[in-house]
């Protein structure tokens, strides 16, 4: 078996290196535009504050559970694995669950890519419409000024009809994060991360701070943090929970081939913790800068997903400045999008040049590939092939088309499934003095770290996954 290493994986530079690329992969989409759409269904305050809690105490100990896999490993998900199994005088089919977050990743990367096209397009066209205002003596501007709210609404939806353009923004995207995976994890995927993550902390603090000059701060602040525990439901509990876990790419394989690439010299436990706080810290923000423009506007914060591509342009509209916003604002999200999406296919790359001994470009443009081919039917999906089922046979996904499916297939049954087994083998089977020595925790606070990983995150991730295959549970 080659290693990260003998596959020509060159490491991080440095701490602060693995720190943004870490980061990068956890702040995604998931932060920017889940994390607020759930909040805003599920009542604001009372979801955050159950949310943060099970970052703590699930979250935080699943991220350094597969960092420390990772850098002993010293390889891919499945090989990191297999090895820190061999080292601890059990099963190499443990592996097994690296498989299936090299799978996840997989998986995943084919619709994110799609989802990611429509952020491009909507950098065009309020790009465009910026530089259009701009030129024309109105900088300030409200966005779209020319539209009215309906025609700006309906731009999401005509967007969905045009499947040629779907298609050309798809390939865009992935394009875009095969070019930089193939560079490697020095002179692509880190130098990506130096960038695009302080452009990305940039740009986030700079529309916070516009929402709460032009929009409703107090009455956002008010939502998100003077909770209202009635409203807690069962079921926001299960979002809150999911949301949690898989927004800091865990299970995707990610952190672990990420570790992999990090010195002995890194102290994994503060690390861990740098990176929960900041991909926490970008969710409770993103909040922070969508709600004041939401209810500056008049909008419905409980909007569901259509909260950023329909109802914020909206907002944008209403607002001076609105153009040159709104044109940043999708700037922030593609970022967010392109650190994620390198992760996720690192992942795959990664155990491509391990397992079949492929070139790093080859193995890059290769996976990129087939997934860009299984995400022009994730596109498809919303248009001319809208009415095939791939499994009409299963009541989860009867009705749910070719994204809905794969989308529901990987957060209800591949993530849960591999967040499960790296608890247990950790918290179980992973040789006590091999994870304390690569944890660099002892005493109480390994016992307690420990018991975390071994007890409550399994219990927590056994539920997701329950409520996630039998939702009739939760009603």
């Amino acid at each position: 078996m080659a290693t990260a290493t003998q596959a020509g994986a060159d490491g991080w530079t440095s701490r602060t290196a693995f720190i943004l690329a870490a980061i990068g992969a956890a702040v995604g989409l998931g932060n920017v535009w889940r994390f607020p759409t759930l909040a805003g269904e599920n009542g604001g305050g009372a979801f955050v504050v159950f949310y943060i809690g099970c970052v703590i105490l699930i979250g935080l100990p699943l991220v350094l559970s597969e960092i420390l896999i990772g850098r002993h490993g010293r390889s891919d998900a499945m090989h990191s694995v297999e090895k820190v199994a061999s080292d601890s005088g059990v099963s190499r089919g443990w592996g097994l669950f690296g498989g299936t977050g090299i799978l996840a990743a997989f998986l995943i990367m084919t619709f994110y890519s799609v989802v990611a096209g429509w952020v491009i397009y909507y950098i065009g066209v309020m790009g465009w419409d910026f530089v259009a205002a701009f030129f024309s003596g109105a900088p300030f501007a409200g966005a779209l000024a020319a539209e009215n709210p309906d025609q700006i609404s309906s731009r999401m939806t005509d967007l969905f009809a045009n499947w040629p353009l779907l298609l050309v923004l798809h390939a865009m995207f992935m394009v875009a994060t095969i070019w930089i995976v193939a560079r490697g994890v020095q002179s692509g995927i880190e130098k990506a991360a130096t960038y695009l993550m302080p452009a990305f902390f940039v740009l986030l603090i700079l529309i916070t701070i516009y929402g709460a000059f032009t929009g409703n701060f107090a009455e956002a602040v008010a939502f998100m943090f003077n909770p209202d525990f009635s409203k807690l439901t069962a079921s926001a509990m299960n979002q809150a929970l999911g949301q949690a876990l898989f927004s800091m790419s865990l299970a995707s394989a990610a952190l672990i081939t990420y570790g992999a690439y990090v010195s002995r010299e890194t102290k994994l436990a503060p690390t861990a913790v740098m990176i929960a706080a900041a991909d926490t810290g970008v969710a409770i923000i993103a909040g922070l800068m969508i709600f004041p423009i939401v209810f500056a506007a008049g909008l419905d914060a409980a909007a569901g997903p259509t909260l950023v591509f329909q109802s914020l342009p909206i907002a944008f509209h209403t607002m001076p400045g609105g153009a040159l916003v709104g044109f940043l604002f999708f700037i922030l999200i593609f970022f967010a999008a392109l650190t994620s999406s390198i992760s996720l296919l690192e992942g795959v790359v990664s155990w491509c040049i391990n397992k079949f001994g492929m070139a790093r470009a080859t193995a890059a443009w290769g996976v990129g590939g087939l997934m860009f081919v299984i995400g022009i039917g994730c596109a498809l999906s919303l248009n001319v092939w809208s009415e095939f089922r791939l499994l009409p046979f299963i009541p989860n996904f009867a009705d749910n088309n070719l994204m809905d499916t794969i989308d529901g297939f990987t957060g209800q049954v591949l993530l849960p499934v591999t967040a499960l087994l790296t608890s247990i083998f950790v918290g179980w089977r992973a040789d006590r003095q091999l994870v304390m020595a690569e944890t660099g925790l002892s005493g109480g606070m390994f016992t307690l770290w420990r018991f975390l990983v071994a007890w409550l995150c399994p219990i927590a991730v056994g539920l997701i996954l329950v409520f996630g295959l039998f939702p009739a549970l939760l009603a």
